[in-house]
């Protein structure tokens, strides 16, 4: 019997262990998956130690529980109708899995599913419960099984530790891509030094935005962002005071396209609404961060200057092969992520480290040999 390790949650609040446990078998349109590197998103502590407080509507997977949202390695068998993908191919394993028959995965949405999960995180519905049983493994043991139709081909380019990054990148690309980001455009994004805020700067840069607004706190972060490209980045603290001026101020009065609000948890509404107001007619707002309050929107106003706002919770597969083709073209710069890299028997540290980084300049992940 094959063994591998993997860090298990036994109780919520408690600590993770290393444990012994059987390597899976992969069902037929599943591959095995040797896990090289696993990224530790700043919001795990928050699931595994608080969830009663802050996540109690959210299915967890049933305990013991293999944790690792983010993982990326190497195929190592492919179940019998498999075809594609082949032992040895390099991949990201795309967290976000559906049932495969609903409505919504019928019409080619799997995010919209019922039954929508995130292996080794947490679940969206009901139908979770029966996801989680089926793919009880994640980034956090050394072998994951996962649905061929979930894997991203990483090229060469990107390394494991950079392909563990792609879920907060794909999350800021799906919603660029709901917001219509095109070249000529200007961007607003609060938050633009965080995990997801800065993966929606490099993003915009790669997918041709003129004029980028970085919004923050952290002035010494918000110029690194800004050296990122001088020419087409604009930064301004929230401590500075209200930004509404400054977008109309870069944009020949109008306001900016889009806002992509990506706040972090716990922040309250006014920066979310402010960013709705800089924008320009048929300006859209895509929330991707954790800003809980209720948005008070004056809905007439919107009508009348033809604002959306959209909600945008993660990405696709297919999305997700097009941020690695494109850090394979070079116009999405991974190099600018600083990888601080944790064995497996040091899991509590890696998750102590979430706290101490860098803003989303740290890329905090598990590596596995």
């Amino acid at each position: 019997m094959a063994m591998m390790r993997a860090a298990r949650l036994h109780r919520i609040g408690g600590e993770m262990s290393v444990d012994r446990i059987e390597i899976p078998t992969p069902r037929p349109t599943d591959v095995l998956v040797k896990v090289k590197a696993c990224g530790v998103i700043p919001n795990m502590k928050n699931v595994i130690t608080h969830y009663a407080e802050w996540f109690p509507f959210l299915p967890l997977p049933p305990l013991p529980a293999i944790y690792g949202l983010d993982a990326a390695g190497e195929v190592v068998a492919v179940g019998d109708q498999v075809h594609a993908v082949k032992p040895g191919d390099r991949v990201y394993v795309n967290p976000g899995v559906s049932c495969g028959s609903c409505h919504a995965c019928r019409r080619g949405e799997p995010v919209n599913c019922v039954a929508y999960t995130f292996l080794g995180y947490f679940g969206f519905g009901g139908g979770s419960s029966r996801v989680f049983r089926d793919y009880p493994y994640a980034g956090f043991a050394e072998y994951m099984t996962a649905p061929q139709s979930s894997l991203v081909i990483l090229p060469p380019a990107v390394s494991y530790e950079a392909g563990a990054r792609l879920g907060y990148l794909g999350t800021a690309y799906s919603a660029l891509r709901k917001a219509g980001t095109r070249a000529g455009q200007s961007v607003l994004i609060s938050g633009a030094t965080g995990t997801l805020g800065l993966g929606a700067v490099l993003l915009a840069l790669g997918m041709g935005a003129t004029r980028i607004f970085a919004l923050a706190r952290n002035k010494a972060l918000l110029e690194r962002v800004r050296l990122l490209a001088p020419g087409r980045i604009s930064v301004h603290s929230v401590d500075d005071g209200p930004f509404g001026d400054w977008v109309r101020a870069g944009t020949d009065g109008l306001g900016a396209d889009i806002f992509i609000d990506a706040i972090g948890p716990g922040a309250g509404n006014g920066i979310s609404l402010a960013g709705v107001d800089s924008l320009r007619r048929g300006g859209r707002m895509v929330s991707i961060g954790g800003m809980a309050e209720p948005l008070p929107l004056e809905m007439f106003r919107l009508m009348c200057f033809q604002i959306s706002v959209i909600g945008s919770l993660w990405f696709d597969t297919g999305e997700g092969q097009d941020m690695a083709e494109m850090a394979a073209a070079g116009t999405l710069d991974l190099s600018v992520f600083e990888h601080q890299r944790f064995p497996l028997d040091r899991i509590d540290q890696a998750l102590d480290a979430i706290d101490k980084r860098t803003g989303g300049f740290t890329n905090v992940v598990i590596v596995h040999d």
